[in-house]
């Protein structure tokens, strides 16, 4: 009997040893999304000569908060016009963790943005310094329905916001546009804004005067308050979209300096009582200095939790990220596309990803939820967007673009940290999770299918990724 058992305990030991680590993963390309692959059985490292990629587990870098998108008018519209039970199947697929995309963190604007049904603040009445006739009566109808239904899968949802204009009698041109749309354009679209009350880069548009300064502050309390009785919690704000940028949607120029000004002794002080963060942004210039110079401002700098970084922006996330390395980073908003949601634009998004997250970015969000077949703004701009309805046929589908994001968003965790990889195929990412798995997102942008060897923890997975394709290995 003794011999049998210590047969038995040798025959346990043996297999134990010879069990071998596998991944699993999954794939996409432009004809077949999110193919599920047989588990990838992993090999030692000195049985593989020729290595592709090292994932360093032990080399971390920054956490990540997670990944979403913003939630636009616009997008709420579109869904709207499709039956309750495929919304909610589509808002499921979006939010509730560990299903789909497992969006964690997502964006809103504080009044009408570009992706608005048209312009509106929550206190147009001039000179109303005390925020009397404050009101977020146009957000129950879009808005606050549109993220009650992702927090209804995702109850700790974390939500930020920032101002595309403030209401339009804080603005020196009394207008929410600030460029001309012109005769030649198509009158749909006007603005209505006339072409010698534009604004400029560089200047203020804002009225930098204390009372409208401190009413201002006032406005962005009033919108926290509000909408936390609304069971919304804003963790955080931005003080203006793209503030550099006079456009012919929403939108008021500041300059770096004054918005020190506004942030250090306004927005600051009255987001502190509130305990809501401040972040700087959003940015999208590729000037570092405009960085520098809230963050070195004595005011404004004390205040300042992260920085948020679109567009242009994308060329000056390096060297903050670089000079201030302790500073939390976002991409706030994914470049939108031409309308045409193809597997172009989802090649395009892959690589802005990895620009930004391996430039220090601690989530990413993506811009249009969903739109309408076409995806074109009030202001006549086509857009692309990770959900496209069909407005006459009440369908959708799901974009290449929500493919690229699902391969980071579904596997990497809030509180995940990037990790550092060496090697000659270096496009790929990798993180670890807080639960200890590791993810390995990969893209093969060529025209065959290629075996890629990357080596984690002295074991090897050989994947062959298909021409064209993204993929994304788990190995837990």
């Amino acid at each position: 009997m003794k011999a049998y058992q210590l047969i038995l305990t040798f025959a346990l030991c043996l297999s134990a040893c010879t069990i071998q680590p596998r991944a699993s993963w999954v794939t996409t390309t432009e004809n077949d999304q999110w193919v599920e692959r047989p588990d990838l059985v992993s090999a030692s490292v000195d049985t593989i000569p020729d290595i592709d990629a090292v994932v360093h587990t032990g080399k971390k870098l920054q956490k990540i908060d997670g990944f979403g998108a913003c939630f636009n008018e616009l997008g709420w519209i579109s869904l709207s016009k499709l039956d309750p039970t495929v919304r909610e199947e589509i808002l499921e697929e979006l939010f509730f963790p560990e299903i789909g995309a497992n969006f964690t963190i997502c964006r809103m604007p504080v009044g009408a943005n570009d992706f608005s049904r048209d312009w509106y603040s929550y206190n147009e009445t001039d000179g109303d310094f005390d925020m009397q006739y404050f009101t977020i009566a146009n957000d129950q109808q879009t808005l606050i329905p549109f993220i009650k239904g992702a927090q209804k899968y995702n109850p700790g949802l974390s939500i930020w916001a920032s101002p595309w204009c403030p209401p339009s009698w804080m603005k020196h041109n009394k207008h929410y546009a600030s460029a001309y749309t012109g005769e030649a354009y198509n009158e749909k679209y006007r603005n209505g804004l006339p072409a010698d009350k534009v604004g400029y880069e560089g200047t203020d548009m804002f009225i930098q005067d204390s009372l409208y300064l401190q009413a201002y502050a006032l406005y962005f309390s009033k919108f926290i308050e509000a909408y936390r009785e609304q069971g919304i919690d804003i963790f955080a704000v931005m003080p203006q979209n793209e503030f550099n940028s006079a456009q012919i949607f929403p939108s008021c120029c500041w300059t770096a300096a004054s918005l020190a000004n506004f942030v250090g002794n306004y927005l600051g002080p009255a987001m502190k009582e509130l305990d809501v963060k401040v972040m700087f942004g959003t940015m999208e210039r590729a000037n570092e200095a405009l960085v520098d110079t809230i963050l070195t401002d004595p005011a404004s700098g004390k205040y300042i939790s992260g920085v948020g970084f679109q567009w242009a922006g994308k060329g000056a996330i390096k060297g903050i990220h670089e000079r201030y390395p302790a500073m939390k980073l976002y991409q706030t908003e994914q470049e939108c596309g031409d309308g045409k949601n193809d597997w172009s634009g989802a090649v395009y998004s892959w690589n802005l990803m990895r620009h930004y997250l391996d430039n220090g970015a601690s989530a990413y969000m993506y811009w249009n939820i969903s739109l309408d077949k076409g995806g074109i703004s009030r202001w006549g701009w086509a857009q692309n967007s990770l959900v496209v309805v069909d407005p006459d046929t009440k369908t959708f589908r799901y974009t290449p673009e929500y493919y690229v994001m699902k391969h980071l968003s579904h596997y990497v965790q809030p509180g995940a940290r990037k990790l550092e990889t060496t090697g000659r195929y270096s496009n790929l990412m990798a993180f670890v999770n807080p639960d200890k798995s590791i993810v390995v997102a990969l893209a093969n942008e060529g025209n065959e299918d290629r075996q890629v060897s990357v080596e984690i923890d002295g074991r090897v997975y050989q994947p062959v990724l298909p021409a064209h394709s993204f993929a994304t290995l788990q190995i837990d």
